[in-house]
Order: C-alpha cells, then sequence, then structure tokens
C-alpha cells in the first residue's frame, strides 16, 4: 500500500500505539493498512485539524470525507435532532429526502433527473454498472488504466489500482490516461465488440486521481463523451473524488469538462462522514433498470444520513467553500510552483481547486514513488498529512477539507519545503 506502515517494525513505537496497533492486526486481520511508516492515532478533529492523544495538532491535507471540516457543527446539530425525531428507510412516504432530492439534482445538469440513495460510493458504483448494462444490454466497460472505483465485487472489478491480486474482470478494457485518451477510448470499445463484449459504459473519476490527478485542458472529456454515444454507450461520471464544489470552479468535476454525464456517481463527501451515497440519472437510462428490477437499500437514504447530507449543502453554500476551493487551490498550487525552483524533485504541478497533484522525480527526472513516499512521511513527522497517487505512486496527494484556506496551505508548504529539504541533506 502506498505509504503504509510495515508491521514488522511495530517494536520501534511507542508502547501505547504498538499495543494498538497488535491488537488491530490479533482483531482486524492483515487486509486493513496503517497510513504512514509511523502510523498516529487520532482522538478529536476540528476544522481542516487531527488531534493526536497528547493534544498535538496535525494539519488534515488528505481527507475529503470531512468535506465541510471535521466534527462540524451545523452537521453533527442535524444529525443529533434528526436522530431523537425518526431514522428509518426510505419505503415510507416521507418529505425530507425529497426535499433533498431535488436540492441535489438542481446542482446537477438538467437532464439528471433521477436520484437513488445508497450508503457508499462503492454502492453506488455497483448500482451504476447495474443500470448501464440493463439500459444497454451490454456488459463491456472501459476504465482508465489505474482507477479506483470502490469495494465491492463489481467494483473492484474495474479497479485496476488494486493490482494483479484483484483481477479485472473479463468484459473490461482499461485506457490510459493521456493525449491520445479520446483514440484509445475508441479502441478499447473496439476491442471489447471485436470479442464479442457489446460496449455498455465508460466509467471516469473526473478529476482523475488514482491515475495521478489529471485535470487539463478543461474539456478534454467532450470528444470522449461522443465516441462513447456514438458506439451506443453510456459516460458514467464518478464524482466521488471530484464532487461537491472540490473542483471550485464547479459544483461537478463532469461540469468543468462541459459534458452531460448518463448517470453520475457521488459518495465520500457526501455527509461529512456519515454514510450516504447517490446515483444521479437521466430517466429515460434508469427507466428499462427501474421496468425489470426493485431496488431498495435498508440504510441507504435513511433520515438521519439525509439530515446529514441537506446540512453539507447548507454549509457549502453559506460558507462560500466552493469559492474557497477555487482562490486557496490557486493559491496553493502558485506557492508549490515557486518552491519547485528550489527542489527539483518537485515536477510538474497540477490540480483543479483544493485536489492538488505533485509529481516527485529523481535526480535523473524520473518518477520516484519511494522518494514520494519519503515526501508523505517527512510531512507527517511535521504534523503535515498527505498521501501519495498514480501508477508509480510518485505523484503527492493533496485534498483537504474544503474550509482549508491560505494559512494552512502556507503551513503546508512551509514543511514541504523542511521535508525536501532534509531529503536532500541526506542524499548528498
Amino acid at each position: 500500500m502506498i505509504n503504509g506502515f510495515d508491521p514488522s517494525t511495530a517494536a520501534g513505537l511507542e508502547p501505547g500505539l504498538a499495543e494498538l496497533v497488535r491488537r488491530r492486526q490479533a482483531l482486524l486481520g492483515p487486509a486493513y493498512k496503517l497510513f504512514y511508516a509511523r502510523p498516529v492515532e487520532f482522538v478529536r478533529g476540528s476544522g481542516v485539524y487531527l488531534y493526536d492523544p497528547d493534544g498535538n495538532e496535525y494539519l488534515d491535507a488528505y481527507n475529503n470525507v470531512p468535506s465541510v471540516g471535521h466534527a462540524n457543527a451545523h452537521v453533527a446539530e442535524a444529525v443529533s435532532a434528526q436522530l431523537l425525531q425518526l431514522n428509518t428507510h426510505t419505503r415510507y412516504a416521507a418529505a425530507p429526502i425529497l426535499d433533498y432530492a431535488e436540492r441535489l439534482l438542481a446542482t446537477h445538469a438538467p437532464a439528471l433527473g433521477n436520484v437513488m440513495f445508497t450508503c457508499t460510493g462503492s454502492e453506488a458504483v455497483d448500482l451504476s454498472l447495474r443500470v448501464a448494462r440493463a439500459c444497454t444490454g451490454r456488459t463491456g466497460i472501459a476504465v482508465t488504466a489505474n482507477a479506483y472505483h470502490g469495494v465491492t465485487s463489481a467494483a473492484a472489478e474495474i479497479s485496476p489500482s488494486f493490482g494483479p491480486g484483484v483481477p479485472l474482470g473479463t468484459q473490461v478494457r482499461t485506457v490510459p490516461i493521456g493525449a491520445a485518451f479520446a483514440d484509445e477510448v475508441a479502441t478499447a470499445i473496439a476491442d471489447l465488440e471485436r470479442h464479442g463484449i457489446g460496449f455498455a459504459a465508460l466509467i471516469v473519476d473526473t478529476i482523475f486521481s488514482s491515475d495521478g490527478i489529471w485535470t487539463d485542458p478543461a474539456g478534454f472529456l467532450r470528444p470522449v463523451a461522443d465516441i462513447v454515444h456514438a458506439a451506443g454507450g453510456l459516460l458514467i461520471a464518478d464524482e466521488v473524488q471530484a464532487g461537491f464544489g472540490r473542483t471550485g470552479s464547479a459544483m461537478w468535476g463532469y461540469q468543468r469538462h462541459g459534458v452531460v454525464p448518463d448517470l453520475v456517481t457521488m459518495g465520500k463527501p457526501m455527509g461529512n462522514g456519515m454514510p450516504i451515497a447517490g446515483l444521479a440519472a437521466r430517466p429515460e437510462v434508469l427507466a428499462p433498470f427501474g421496468e425489470r428490477a426493485r431496488y431498495f437499500n435498508t440504510f441507504g437514504g435513511n433520515s438521519v444520513c439525509v439530515a446529514a447530507a441537506s446540512a453539507v449543502l447548507d454549509v457549502i453554500e453559506a460558507e462560500g467553500l466552493r469559492e474557497n476551493a477555487l482562490t486557496t487551490g490557486g493559491y496553493l498550487r502558485d506557492a508549490i510552483g515557486e518552491l519547485a525552483g528550489k527542489h527539483p524533485a518537485i515536477g510538474d504541478v497540477r490540480g483543479a481547486g483544493l485536489y492538488t497533484g505533485i509529481d516527485i522525480r529523481n535526480v535523473a527526472g524520473q518518477p520516484d514513488g519511494e522518494l514520494a513516499v519519503s515526501v508523505v512521511n517527512g510531512l507527517r513527522d511535521r504534523r503535515v498529512l498527505i498521501s501519495a497517487t498514480g501508477a508509480d505512486g510518485a505523484t503527492l496527494k493533496i485534498r483537504p477539507p474544503l474550509p482549508f484556506g491560505r494559512g494552512h496551505a502556507d503551513r503546508l508548504v512551509e514543511a514541504l519545503d523542511a521535508a525536501l529539504t532534509d531529503l536532500a541533506s541526506r542524499v548528498r
């Protein structure tokens, strides 16, 4: 796992943390992984900060799930009030879920007129595949070369970032992201058809986060959408990473590209940590699925999570968080760009809003995943939290909660400068 903890080094941890790691391994098993060479325990969060048991403050520049900030008071109050009133599923008539559905759909393209609710983004992706296959009568799916779309069996089959231990489905084709993306999509569709697998859909994370964070030029998805539709397939926009204002210039990543998808999956930041996700759809695309199957999710769209999701929209709107993402993100990338003149390890810096990727390269100018992990851990030691991404793990991933401001960006850049300076001194 990128920048993960090696359990064999647990003996070097302080006693309390070492005991937590030991219990975790014994109780949760080997599949659960910890971040960082030296794991960190958190007991509290507030805004863009996390706190360890000793009260030390860490700047969170990684977690997009608490999108409007850790322990946001408005969301907590909405959840608490609803818990004391009612929490039930979607099979009873109720106004709050409809009020939220209207409000959510109003942020999307008008053609997307229906929304279905799930608990997680993985479930939303799984549902999108079922809907696409029901609508087209075909099964073939195209994905980007290092995509991550979720953890259900169906979502994992279209998530090449899991590596060879989780094989892709036989009906899946991968497409490299790059200047020839549209042509590569056309090639993947042709290959599916040549093997007798009808093409159903292309699914893209609209900020291409697991592929290394590819955002520009805005609009490069338009010719791709045309190719998909000309082949009789659907375009699925996975907005779990890019959605809810993170790109700054738009509420949804697909809107930056001037396309209207057929299906849109949403998740992570939707409830600020409460388990709610969803699938927005063109009604004509959803209709064939609804005619042949019934859908029910016991916890998807429950009353408490809907209250949380509605409160998240309140905060995004009231605090101007989309606008903040746009201005702070640009400020951060400009500052990192200036830092690149001092540190040759900084390669390309790219992103949109509060989602930034920094390529890390070695002295030969090549992508260096090990060096990127060292930077991530160097920042952790300075109490700044980020991660890494991309096929080789050589792109630093900066994705903080949306209230992240210029002062926080300054602290991140200062810590990045110090971490790179320390690494350079050790290489000499």
